[in-house]
């Protein structure tokens, strides 16, 4: 591997060109970014995770930039990953985005090269400035498989890499019982997303298939499964639970649109959230048996439309738990026709290992196997972690194990750096976006951060709220106080966080990406 030290200026560097890094891309293009996508295409998960049945989990209107509309945003289907990355690619040649990009480039390291040596976390007073005049961060990034390392240099760095994708999280097994001793095939989700479609039939068909998992990926890998295996000499696939989640198989619930539970005004009022005054954590308290009801509301029409209990898939926790902490899933509409006919079929239990013929379990039941695949999810601190320097590594998950994000884009103790994708909601796409243009004002000196201290405060209340919401709160979901968060960043940016056109659909109307889509007034 050739090494070369010469540096290439530029102001801004984006690492990552999914839906996060073109969102970036858009709003910081005045700046001529340049835009690091270790891959050879925009799209990231929609390009690199995804399975031959993989659809987005919304309709197209939930699912959009709030400048560049569906084509066909009116089709209630939900889009399949092809017609996903047509919209991105479309996207990025409307605003002209791909000339900012280069494919192909994987970046490796990241060092700090600003003035007054690193930084210290004891150093809680103001933010430094976003362009310093001078670059601060050198990007070490390597083209192709084994190509040459070229080094940038750049004021002013966003990662918008993702929590998924890239680094597969393994399970860890006793010694002698991991893999290694497994006669069959073994892989992450990740793997099987390279896999082309007949090499992927191939694998399936006619093999005892075992998914690990209860997730989205786990869940549409298990469907897979079961229609490669259709017909004579087909082979059940099981699907090995430890947690299970609520699921829906719709967005409809006893008649009402789901978007009235939480995706209002008026439903997200019944919710905690950050900086809230004695009076509105009073009403909280009282709403607690409200909100408590409207859970079990919605769970009644799950457990009556789907078979969750008949088949031991009825969560301990509550919905709310789950759509707080953003793990609530679209269940595909055959997947218990095929359940029914005995082609899934599912495993609880807590503990698991391999032996030479399959999978054993805490009970001492063995389930024999041909494929293992892993639906685990993806490790994206072990990829940040990866690129980024000490002592700024430590502090990603300072400090409490979540990595402190103000604003969800920003990190206190990390200099010249923004983060886009990192936290999640109801509709990424839509955060993505609005915290883009955020941080593309943030940059232009259009408003000044609090100071660290203050941020940290700011992060500290969300966590709060969260614990309160969700035993799952590591996930960092904001989904139940989604539109308070929008507001927050509307006020720094100057603008009127209040998008509806009347107080009764600014109660009762849901917010998605087209009430944030700026006028001439609000652009200048």
């Amino acid at each position: 591997m050739a090494s070369n030290d010469k540096l290439t200026s530029s102001r801004v560097a984006i690492i990552g060109a999914g839906v996060s890094g073109l969102a970036a891309a858009k709003h910081l293009a005045h700046h001529n970014p340049i835009v690091f996508e270790a891959s050879e295409s925009i799209g990231g998960v929609w390009n690199s995770c995804t399975y031959e049945t993989t659809k987005l989990q919304s309709t197209r209107v939930d699912y959009e930039f709030s400048d560049f509309p569906w084509p066909n945003r009116d089709d209630t289907t939900f889009p399949s990953y092809v017609e996903i990355l047509d919209y991105l690619e479309s996207y990025a040649k409307h605003f002209d985005l791909l000339k900012f990009m280069k494919f192909g480039s994987k970046v490796i390291e990241v060092r700090y090269t600003g003035d007054g040596g690193t930084p210290q976390m004891a150093d809680l007073g103001a933010y430094s400035n976003s362009f310093p005049e001078k670059p601060v961060w050198e990007v070490a990034v390597q083209n192709g498989d084994a190509g040459e390392i070229q080094w940038y240099a750049f004021e002013f760095v966003v990662v918008c890499t993702g929590k998924y994708g890239d680094v597969p999280r393994i399970p860890t097994f006793p010694e002698k019982k991991g893999p290694e001793i497994f006669k069959g095939k073994v892989m992450h989700s990740m793997d099987y997303c390279k896999l082309e479609k007949e090499e992927a039939y191939r694998l399936l068909r006619g093999k005892k298939v075992a998914v690990i998992g209860f997730k989205k990926s786990a869940i549409d890998l298990a469907l897979e499964s079961a229609l490669a295996n259709q017909g004579e000499g087909g082979q059940a696939c099981t699907m090995v639970v430890r947690t299970t989640h609520w699921v829906v198989p719709h967005y409809w619930v006893w008649g009402l649109p789901f978007f009235l539970f939480y995706s209002t005004r008026a439903s997200q009022f019944l919710h905690d959230r950050p900086n809230q005054s004695f009076l509105k954590t009073f009403f909280c308290l009282l709403f607690s048996l409200l909100r408590a009801v409207v859970s079990k509301f919605i769970e009644s029409y799950v457990t009556w439309k789907l078979p969750l209990e008949k088949y031991g898939l009825k969560p301990d926790h509550s919905f709310e738990e789950d759509y707080a902490s953003c793990q609530m899933a679209i269940m595909p509409e055959n997947f218990f026709e095929e359940a029914d006919k005995g082609m899934i079929r599912f495993k609880k239990t807590s503990k698991w290992c391999f032996y030479d013929q399959g999978i054993e379990f805490e009970d001492g039941t063995m389930l024999e196997a041909d494929v293992v695949i892993l639906a685990t999810g993806y490790d994206g601190k072990k990829k940040l972690k990866a690129i980024v320097p000490e002592p700024f590594r430590s502090w990603l998950e300072f400090p409490c194990g979540v990595m402190p994000l103000y604003r969800g884009t920003i990190h206190p103790l990390i200099p010249n750096m923004g983060f886009v994708g990192y936290v999640q909601s109801n509709s990424n796409l839509h955060t993505s976006e609005l915290r883009s243009l955020w941080l593309s004002r943030l940059v232009d000196g259009k408003f000044k951060l609090p100071s660290k201290e203050k941020m940290l405060d700011q992060f500290s209340k969300e966590m709060d709220v969260m614990r309160k919401s969700t035993r799952f709160y590591k996930r960092h979901c904001i989904s139940t106080f989604s539109i308070q968060h929008a507001d927050d960043l509307c006020n720094d940016m100057g603008l009127d966080p209040r998008r509806k056109s009347n107080l009764f659909l600014e109660a009762f109307s849901p917010y998605g990406s087209q009430d944030y889509r700026l006028n001439q007034k609000e652009t200048n």
